[in-house]
């Protein structure tokens, strides 16, 4: 399920920004290499790259039933990222970066991290990790080690000069702490297993995971052509999508990789928080996971999407229950947007033979829902550009819910004998559903869509411009049929 938060997340941004005719390469992929990986192989007996194959496909086929739009897929198996994560240790040799040491320390092979001394403590025998809770063993072996400490006060420099480098602000003040409390080198090689990139001119060595995996962002661009046109258009990346427990990573290492190498680093990291089950973490060992594929299967893939989007607050962690899925999905799909359509669409295909014009009789009902609406939307694109998801959400039922409260104030059915007033409620109504389907088309991709359909407006249409004061309705409008959008759950 975090996985599936973390895509979604991603792919609403993503679908956002397309909407508001912005240049979108929506990136998402597998990290497949590291000594968890060799080990789960070797328990299947199977070699590796077999392994990933299998794993990686499933992870393919899941962007497909969460219906993300990304552009590609990338695994860190390909020749691309090889070639990619050699340029980059290329140059952080020369300029002075690395240097080949001896390791010794606490290693979690289930974070793929290093943890300090003071980040361990022991419980039931076994020390773990306070950071994430993990299992670590003590490791000592030759290593390459990245000039970290060298960074410390450049990093905060960066962090200072790009405020919103690092969003929601409590995980910025987190990363900025812990970078104050000083940085150790960081070990990036490992001898003790062989899954993984070979150090180039030394085969004894296996680039640690952690700046394999990170250089995606830039393998995925066609790095290292900086000439390449992906790579022209899209880097630095304007947003990284990720959860809390590897912002570490995202936050402090990647940036000090990057500037060391001579590369601007991405414009944001956000770092969202965990899905929780009542309390704690959800998570396999726990046995408190509620699988995705279920839930798609059970009440739909618009359904579980919206849900975690509203449910969880984006800077904190969200706890998720099948009954708050259920409720969420009666009180904001069912009776609020999907109830909206079904009304309006039904009155006009038995009142208006599917046909709604729009008259100069407007009233002072019209004109509040008017302002109300231009009210309600013109922080929606500033709330986006800044992650805050849930502050948009929250506008945009509002919308649906004065909507609904038009409709059951101005009455339309009363005013049969009154054509030019009739038609213009409809009519509103509908310039009303067509605004509210259009921003709410990246959370509920399907549904809106229908809606818009229905609507017979055109692809390009459906973008944003209505924020800056345009309509999105011609005057004179044919609609189609629409059925019941989400079924209520009783």
């Amino acid at each position: 399920m975090g996985h599936a938060y973390s895509s979604i997340l991603a792919d609403v941004f993503a679908r956002f920004m397309r909407n508001d005719n912005n240049k979108v390469y929506f990136l998402t992929g597998t990290d497949e290499h590291g000594l968890k990986i060799q080990k789960a192989a070797e328990k299947r007996g199977l070699d590796p790259l077999v392994y990933c194959d299998e794993i990686s496909k499933i992870f393919r086929d899941l962007t497909k039933k969460l219906d993300l739009s990304n552009d590609d897929f990338i695994r860190t198996t390909e020749k691309r990222h090889y070639n990619s994560v050699n340029d980059l240790w290329d140059r952080l040799i020369k300029s002075g970066d690395i240097y080949l040491s001896k390791y010794k320390g606490w290693y979690s092979v289930s974070d793929e991290a290093y943890y300090n001394p003071d980040e361990i403590i022991e419980k039931n025998g076994k020390k773990i990790s306070t950071f994430s809770g993990s299992s670590v063993e003590w490791v000592e072996e030759e290593s390459f080690f990245f000039k970290l400490s060298a960074w410390e006060k450049k990093l905060l420099e960066f962090y200072d000069k790009n405020e919103k480098f690092i969003l929601p602000f409590s995980r910025r003040n987190e990363v900025i702490n812990f970078v104050k409390n000083g940085l150790k080198d960081l070990s990036v090689s490992r001898t003790s297993f062989t899954w993984g990139i070979k150090v180039p001119n030394n085969p004894k060595h296996v680039i640690y995971v952690w700046l394999d995996a990170l250089t995606n962002y830039l393998s995925a661009l066609n790095f290292p052509n900086t000439n390449d046109k992906l790579y022209k258009s899209f880097w630095p990346a304007s947003l990284h999508v990720i959860g809390k427990d590897i912002l570490r990573f995202h936050a402090i290492y990647w940036p000090a990789f990057l500037l060391a190498a001579d590369i601007k680093p991405p414009n944001r990291v956000f770092g969202h928080g965990w899905i929780l089950s009542g309390d704690e973490k959800m998570s396999k060992s726990k046995g408190n996971i509620l699988n995705p594929l279920e839930i798609i299967n059970t009440y739909g893939i618009d359904q579980l999407r919206y849900y975690l989007m509203k449910e969880v607050s984006h800077g904190s962690d969200g706890s998720i229950s099948l009954k708050s899925l259920e409720s969420c999905i009666n009180s904001d799909l069912a009776n609020n947007y999907g109830n909206l359509c079904q009304r309006v669409f039904s009155f006009i295909k038995n009142n208006c033979k599917n046909k709604v014009y729009k008259s100069k009789k407007i009233s002072n009902a019209d004109n509040k829902l008017i302002d109300q609406t231009k009210d309600l939307t013109k922080n929606l694109r500033n709330e986006m550009y800044n992650q805050n998801l849930n502050a948009y959400i929250k506008s945009v039922i509002n919308i649906s819910f004065l909507t609904n409260k038009y409709i059951n104030d101005e009455e339309p059915w009363k005013q049969k004998k009154d054509i030019d007033k009739m038609n213009n409620i409809l009519h509103l109504a509908l310039e009303q559903i067509a605004k509210i389907s259009i921003l709410l088309n990246p959370l509920i991709p399907q549904a809106s869509t229908k809606v818009l359909d229905a609507l017979n407006i055109k692809n390009e249409l459906r973008n944003l411009s209505f924020l800056d004061g345009e309509n999105v309705l011609e005057d004179n409008i044919n609609v189609g049929q629409l059925n019941i959008l989400f079924e209520k759950i009783t």
